[in-house]
């Protein structure tokens, strides 16, 4: 076991968002949290970051409680990558993949050799060393992803979060960022939008509904018909491709009125 919740829940004031929620992440898997607008997937992984303090339940990272553990701590294990990240600074794209290093130098120290091998690996991975010296204002929404998974990177992470990492990006580019997290070494888990690249880049699957988990296995055992129906209220048919589901939409079912004390937030 790499990273898990245990009966974790949080809320703000009476609304309750993310509701009793149990997963484990299995060392080197690749894990997609689903689930509908409000269901709880970016709060889910705030907590599994040590983000966010849970109102119960205890997440563990190999089995060590991590509310206790210092942010620089964590930072040395986790990495993780917003939806989008915003500056009032003009920092270069260097300087931004450079952060990664700040959990592992004392403080005040200056960039080390190491370090700076590791920020230039880094960028080759993710395809941005020719971008290293441009202003991260300038740079499109696809550049901006991949040097922020350049950053995470650079913080040497065994496990990486990373909350809609597709959002805003075309199809070209989405393609080229999941098979780039699927290229690296570590344990991820992902919040996405798109069943379809879920199925194609996740080992396992986690939905969310209401913020409590409706189900998770497989993609082919958590893409059906009936899940789909059950927690997107839409038609779906489900077809096989290479072993892996492919999901083609139909029509949106009637709403259903749901009494549940879960909020909206993620």
């Amino acid at each position: 076991m790499s990273l898990a919740a245990e009966r974790v829940s949080w809320q703000v004031r009476d609304k309750l968002i993310v509701d009793g929620v149990n997963i484990t992440v299995a060392t080197g898997s690749t894990v997609g949290l689903l689930g509908p607008n409000g269901s709880g997937k970016s709060s889910l992984l705030r907590l599994l970051a040590g983000l966010r303090a849970t109102s119960s339940g205890v997440v563990r990272l190999d089995d060590a409680d991590v509310a206790p553990m210092s942010r620089r701590r964590l930072a040395r294990r986790l990495a993780v990558v917003d939806q989008e990240v915003t500056t009032d600074q003009e920092p270069t794209v260097r300087d931004v993949v450079e952060l990664g290093r700040l959990p592992h130098r004392p403080a005040w120290s200056p960039i080390s050799e190491r370090d700076r091998k590791i920020v230039e690996s880094a960028s080759v991975t993710t395809g941005v060393e020719d971008l290293l010296d441009r202003r991260y204002s300038t740079l499109s929404g696809g550049e901006r992803q991949r040097v922020q998974i350049a950053r995470a990177l650079a913080q040497e992470p065994t496990e990486l979060l990373l909350d809609e990492p597709t959002n805003h990006l075309d199809i070209r580019h989405q393609l080229e960022l999941l098979e780039l997290v699927a290229s690296t070494d570590t344990t991820t888990v992902m919040a996405l939008h798109d069943l379809n690249l879920a199925a194609r880049y996740c080992q396992e699957l986690v939905v969310l509904h209401r913020g409590r988990v409706h189900c998770a296995g497989s993609p082919a055992a958590v893409l059906t018909p009936a899940v789909i129906a059950e927690v997107y209220e839409v038609e779906a048919t489900v077809e096989l491709e290479d072993g892996r589901p492919c999901v083609k939409f139909g029509r949106p079912l009637p709403q259903i009125r749901h009494e549940h004390s879960a909020g909206s937030t993620g």
